[in-house]
């Protein structure tokens, strides 16, 4: 485990791309155990500021985003990765995006200590500048997860250019994984909603009216909040 995660962190294109190509089980269960870890420990930050029940709820939901995100899209991320040219197989299409996700929650465990200071330093829970509180939070998270999500991309390029030989064919498979990915993960995340949980509302694990709405509306409010 130790000497995937330095393989992970250096960027090591031929170790990584040798993982991929074998995409032996101890690959997948290496960097899912990965993902477990790091996006667990990152959910639990995002979950604090509301409570601990809240931080324990999404210390769980969060790595089980991305699990259903690869699980809901495996089919068509592998279909588009034969059709668009890049050689890969269905199993090692999974192993590819598993390990793109494995280096988004490492750098967003790394993350966790920024973002328990800004936990530490948002206004309280009763106080007058909660709403904008909440606000902070949610848009330090969002530009923290997609930070992490564009070096994790940048590396996840870098393999596909050197397992399909062609920075073309590597930028087209990427950018198709990115829109399923994308549309999907935010509909699932929002489905499993709440995260970082409202001030106004009871700590739960669900919504009761999870499918209500959709995460770039929430976003959007929170921009208004902090800046309008």
């Amino acid at each position: 485990m130790i000497a995937r995660l330095q393989v992970l962190l250096r960027g090591d294109a031929d170790r990584v791309a040798e993982s991929v190509s074998r995409a032996g089980f101890e690959s997948i269960a290496q960097f899912s155990l990965i993902i477990l870890m790091g996006a667990g420990v990152y959910g639990a930050t995002l979950g604090l500021w509301r409570g601990p029940l809240q931080a324990f709820y999404t210390a769980i939901k969060f790595p089980l985003v991305i699990f259903l995100t690869c699980l809901g899209n495996g089919a068509i991320n592998g279909m588009l990765a034969q059709i668009l040219g890049s050689g890969l197989s269905f199993r090692q299409t999974a192993v590819a995006i598993l390990m793109s996700f494995a280096i988004a929650a490492i750098i967003l465990a790394g993350f966790a200590p920024l973002t328990l200071f800004v936990w530490f330093n948002a206004p309280p829970l009763e106080s007058k500048g909660v709403i904008l509180g909440h606000s902070v939070m949610l848009l330090t998270h969002v530009f923290v997860i997609a930070l992490a999500g564009v070096i994790a991309n940048r590396r996840l390029l870098g393999l596909l250019r050197k397992m399909s030989g062609s920075d073309k064919v590597a930028r087209a498979v990427l950018f198709s994984w990115l829109a399923g990915n994308l549309f999907l993960g935010a509909q699932i995340a929002w489905t499993l909603r709440p995260f970082i949980g409202s001030p106004r509302l009871v700590i739960e694990f669900l919504r009761s009216d999870p499918l209500r709405g959709n995460f770039y509306e929430a976003v959007w409010r929170a921009l208004r909040h902090l800046f309008f």
